[in-house]
């Protein structure tokens, strides 16, 4: 089955961003893009019965002009529409489930339901289990054209990371550009290490030269997988989100994981995916893993 790209759309300068980059990513992998809006009837006492229908018409009108915008530019480009009444969260959560990646604006209000990094985004993020990418309103092809890195960040085991490293290399093929994959490390207690840990720091010759083996590792596949495309394995001392957010500087693209698994509290977008989406100026993917 062939997934489309799936781009949500408010209204807003934002999500219009968010449509033209959907729109060309789905154009490179060769791709459907769906177009959809959220909406829910909102009686009000000055409302006639039949306004129901005439709001739901000018939310439909309001996809599909939005929609016009690509298919204006990439005709060749299959484009379908869809307005959702689930209530904007379920119905993005729906949309992402049948889509190659859910992409949506990353800041703002539109005129109807809006998607955007606030309450409604995060928790769209939290709960999709495909990739969703956020982008703000200034995005332009420009930088992806300038050939700037697509990073993503690796930790853990090569497990972990996986489907994060998979997005990444996929998103470059399609580009013709290079993957920077990040790994920060930090110094822990020495207690945090078992005698078997310490043996095979030991072996490694020490703690930078361990980390660059871990990263090794769980770049060897995706190496095999994607011969053709350059790839920078990078090793650097610091957390986490501040190694990350210095690589976005030069990034057409950041890409980080999630771990889907959800707790009492619901399904958390992690600090490092939540540093990325407040501060790194490039669009940001976040690929959940389990």
């Amino acid at each position: 089955m062939t997934r489309p790209i799936t781009a949500g759309v408010d209204g807003s300068e934002e999500s219009l961003a968010a449509l033209a980059w959907a729109g060309r990513e789905a154009e490179r992998r060769g791709l459907p893009l769906r177009v959809v809006g959220a909406w829910r009837f909102e009686p009000h006492e000055a409302f006639e019965a039949g306004d129901h229908d005439t709001q739901l018409a000018r939310v439909r009108e309001a996809v599909d002009e939005a929609a016009r915008t690509v298919t204006d530019h990439r005709p060749g480009l299959t484009v379908t529409t869809a307005v959702l009444q689930d209530g904007a969260v379920d119905a993005l959560v729906g949309a992402a489930a049948g889509a190659e990646m859910l992409v949506l604006g990353s800041r703002g209000h539109g005129a109807f339901v809006g998607f955007l990094v606030g309450s409604v985004g995060q928790r769209v993020i939290a709960a999709a289990e495909r990739p969703v990418v956020l982008v703000r309103a200034g995005d332009a092809p420009s930088a992806e054209a300038a050939g700037r890195e697509i990073v993503v960040g690796q930790h853990g085991e090569p497990e972990d990371s996986a489907p994060a490293l998979r997005f990444a290399f996929e998103t470059a093929a399609a580009r013709g550009a290079t993957v920077r994959v990040v790994r920060a490390w930090t110094l822990p207690p020495v207690f945090a290490y078992s005698p078997g840990s310490l043996q095979l720091l030991d072996e490694a010759g020490g703690l930078e030269p361990y980390e660059k083996k871990g990263l090794a590792a769980a770049v060897r596949p995706w190496r095999e997988r994607f011969p053709d495309v350059p790839v920078v394995e990078y090793v650097e001392m610091g957390s986490a989100a501040q190694v990350l957010l210095s690589a976005a500087e030069r990034a057409q693209l950041m890409v980080v994981g999630r771990r889907s698994h959800r707790t009492a509290m619901g399904a958390p977008i992690g600090s490092v995916a939540h540093a990325m989406l407040h501060h790194a100026a490039c669009p940001v993917a976040v690929v959940p893993h389990p």
